[in-house]
């Protein structure tokens, strides 16, 4: 089965072959109008946008982020992006002399900075547990991530899907085990919502956070952190403005604290629900399982080209919309910007440790000529420069 072929949904440029959808996704133009209908309303009339009417738009559109990863609204806030996410709840997190957060050696660099500072801050540590590559097994996986445990471990931090290396973790299985010892289970799940179903209320995490504007598509700066109840009251705000200690605000100290942040544009907030419209309107869940198919299929293609192997098994457990190639190269930034100069192919190469890894993802807009046109670049790159050279 063929994929729809939705680039003229985009605001893509059509010149560009377009495979990094993981790193900032793609607004489709419906969407994008209704944020620049929210944009238009603020500007028309500031004060009623940003005390009255946007406020009223802003519960809407949590009430349906909530409902469609199965949470209750007031357990949710809208953050610019994860890493704000990661940052309010590390420098909230009682750390004190000698505590450790147990992680992977594959998580998202921003955040490992961010629990590496405010662990260093407290006397703590932060535990990038190493995972073996390739990943055998969900089993095998597990046993590696928990080698890491202590009796100084405190929470786990771990990521749904992985930036780098594009990992589906079986984060319901570590988050299951972490509950039965009694620790905090935070995931980022930057990657996950609208690339694979997501039911907040069956997995056992305490603490997530996701970007509606990677893989549902929202515009860039729409993002939320989810926090069980008997957490929120432990989180200071990153900001503190009129919703600390106002007893007008009436909301919840979770809500207050951490949603009313002084002036902003906060329109990109506002088009979840159209967000949700369009997945519906195109049957997202089909267009995603095609994608999937079409990244599986070229795993072992692109593996023998550089030279490498699968970092897991090629399969839904661990490869959704995206697949994370090792490739020997050096120059991992050259090579990247060689391939968008020479060829158009805007596609990450990226450093996780002392590996690199030539990342390409898949959308509705994407074509399978997309990735043979990315194959012979690298091919034909091979053979031209010294970036990678074939094995």
């Amino acid at each position: 089965m063929q994929l729809p072929f939705l680039h003229d949904q985009f605001l893509l440029n059509p010149d560009i072959t377009y495979l990094n959808f993981g790193s900032f996704g793609a607004c489709p133009k419906p969407i994008f109008e209704t944020y620049q209908n929210f944009q238009r309303e603020l500007e028309m009339e500031p004060v009623q946008f940003i005390t009255v009417n946007g406020l009223r738009y802003l519960a809407t559109s949590r009430e349906a982020l909530a409902k469609y990863i199965n949470v209750e609204p007031d357990n949710l806030v809208f953050v610019t992006n994860p890493s704000y996410g990661v940052n309010l709840i590390a420098k909230s997190f009682p750390l004190a002399p000698g505590d450790e957060i147990l992680s992977t050696n594959l998580e998202y660099g921003a955040c490992d900075r961010t629990w590496n500072y405010y662990c260093t801050k407290a006397g703590a540590k932060f535990v990038r547990q190493p995972i073996t590559l390739p990943i055998v097994s969900k089993e095998q996986f597990i046993e590696d991530f928990f080698k890491g445990l202590s009796p100084r471990t405190k929470a786990i931090f771990i990521s749904h899907i992985t930036s780098a290396t594009a990992l589906r973790l079986p984060v319901e299985e570590i988050c299951a085990r972490a509950k039965e010892k009694g620790l905090i289970t935070f995931v980022d799940g930057a990657h996950a919502p609208g690339h694979i179903p997501l039911d907040l209320s069956k997995l056992q995490a305490d603490i997530y956070t996701g970007a509606p504007h990677k893989w549902m598509m929202t515009p860039k700066g729409c993002s939320f952190l989810y926090v069980k109840k008997a957490f929120q009251a432990m989180l200071d705000p990153l900001v503190v403005s009129w919703g600390y200690g106002n007893p007008s605000f009436a909301h919840s100290q979770f809500q207050d604290y951490h949603q009313g942040q002084g002036t902003r544009d906060f329109s990109a907030f506002l088009t979840v629900p159209k967000a949700i419209q369009f997945m519906e309107e195109h049957q997202w869940p089909e267009i995603a399982k095609i994608c999937r198919a079409l990244v599986q299929k070229n795993v072992d293609r692109f593996c023998a080209l550089l030279g490498t192997k699968p970092t897991s098994p090629v399969g839904d457990d661990f490869l959704v919309q995206m697949a994370g190639i090792p490739i020997g190269t050096t120059e991992p930034e050259k090579l990247k910007q060689h391939l968008f100069d020479t060829y158009k192919i805007e596609v990450p190469v990226m450093r996780q440790n002392t590996n690199v890894f030539l990342r390409y993802s898949i959308n509705a807009f994407n074509k399978p000529e997309d990735l043979d046109k990315l194959h012979d670049a690298l091919k034909e790159t091979a053979e031209r420069t010294s970036l990678w050279k074939q094995a």
